[in-house]
């Protein structure tokens, strides 16, 4: 019986790379009903301890079911109607923000002049110039779509957690049947493994959500800023989108506090704030909470972080770190994947006591002699 030969690297590379285009594309393209899909995924893990534990009180399937979603619903809800509320006594505060920037408005206006010898014309024309292409781009049925688009996956959302804890067990049939009867126990091993990791990422982050809320709401509070508490859990929520989650929270927090505190020692204190809470979460409360959950390298983090906004926006950047730690679990179970896997995680060869850069020196030191 012939052999089979293994197949030389550029093709296994060019497959490599043909596999993650489609992906991608298929990401890209289809994110409307990917994204709401992968949502509901992450909140159905997280339901299913709260599902079993119901279960086991005596309730049917579907009650358990029923009554995890609406308790995740409920949640959901009363955080909605807390900025609700924050919001609502914010718009009151809108003329003053108005005054507020057109003093600042005029401010820089003549500051430019003396500065850069810029008429106020021209500032006027570079305005208008850019407000018109402001206004072209949001223009059209696209606009519509932006708005609507979100309203549909928080409805679907719910319903999409519902059908995958009813369902669990089909697919888990489905996922093990995929693949060889030889493979069961490495599957079923790499399913749980990705449920574990998934669980303890989300329960992290919630943590992690509300440690950052409390500190940003202790340091605003004593600056007496207004708005204290929506901007805490605003800039919380914002955080979830790593990285870039932050810096914006920052700026909106700094245009919030100019409306009422437009003093610049005021307005340095806010981004101070920040900038300690965000080494605080960034050093101990990310490892400690999220990082021991996932082990990802902040490289890979970022680089997948940035791909998954271009695929899916915001909803695509979330989606990215758990997405990569599933993609490393598959990886480190593939024989022809741990270099991939090896790619992704956060072990050095120093960290891990290998000898790799050590016999490398060493055969260096032989050559040189």
């Amino acid at each position: 019986m012939p052999t089979l030969e293994t197949p030389p690297f550029y093709q296994k590379l060019s497959l490599s790379l043909l596999a993650i285009g489609l992906i991608m594309a298929g990401i890209y393209l289809g994110a409307d009903i990917i994204v709401p899909l992968a949502l509901a995924g992450l909140i159905a893990v997280l339901l299913r301890p709260v599902e079993s534990w119901l279960m086991k009180m005596g309730m049917p399937k579907v009650v358990a079911i029923t009554l995890a979603v609406l308790l995740a619903v409920l949640i959901v809800s009363a955080v909605g109607v807390l900025l609700s509320m924050q919001l609502a006594d914010f718009s009151d505060e809108l003329p003053k923000l108005k005054r507020n920037i057109n003093e600042f408005y005029h401010d820089a206006r003549r500051w430019i002049r003396r500065e850069y010898s810029v008429t106020y014309r021209q500032q006027a024309e570079y305005l208008k110039n850019a407000q018109t292409k402001t206004l072209e781009n949001f223009q059209g049925t696209e606009t519509l779509g932006a708005v609507t688009g979100p309203l549909t996956t928080l409805i679907l959302i719910p319903i999409y957690a519902f059908l995958l804890l009813y369902y669990r067990t089909m697919l888990l049939h489905f996922m093990v049947v995929l693949f060889a009867e030889e493979h069961k126990e490495k599957i079923l091993e790499g399913l749980g493994q990705i449920k574990a990791i998934i669980q303890s990422y989300m329960v992290g982050l919630l943590l992690e959500t509300a440690a950052v809320a409390v500190l940003n709401s202790i340091g605003l509070l004593i600056l007496n800023v207004q708005y204290a508490v929506l901007l805490s859990i605003m800039a919380a929520i914002l955080n979830l989108v790593p990285y870039i989650g932050g810096i914006v929270a920052t700026v909106l927090a700094v245009l919030v506090t100019f409306i009422s505190h437009p003093e610049t020692d005021t307005v340095l204190g806010v981004v101070g704030v920040f900038i300690v809470v965000q080494f605080i979460d960034n050093n101990f409360l990310v490892p400690v909470i999220v990082g021991s959950k996932v082990k990802i390298n902040a490289l890979v983090s970022i680089v997948g972080v940035l791909v998954g906004g271009a695929l899916a926006g915001l909803s695509g950047m979330f989606l990215s770190i758990p997405a990569i730690a599933m993609m490393k679990v598959v990886f480190d179970r593939v024989d022809n994947l741990k270099p991939w896997g090896i790619l992704l995680g956060d072990q050095t060869p120093e960290q891990e006591k290998k000898a790799l850069f050590k016999l490398v020196r060493r055969k260096k030191m032989i050559e040189e002699e």
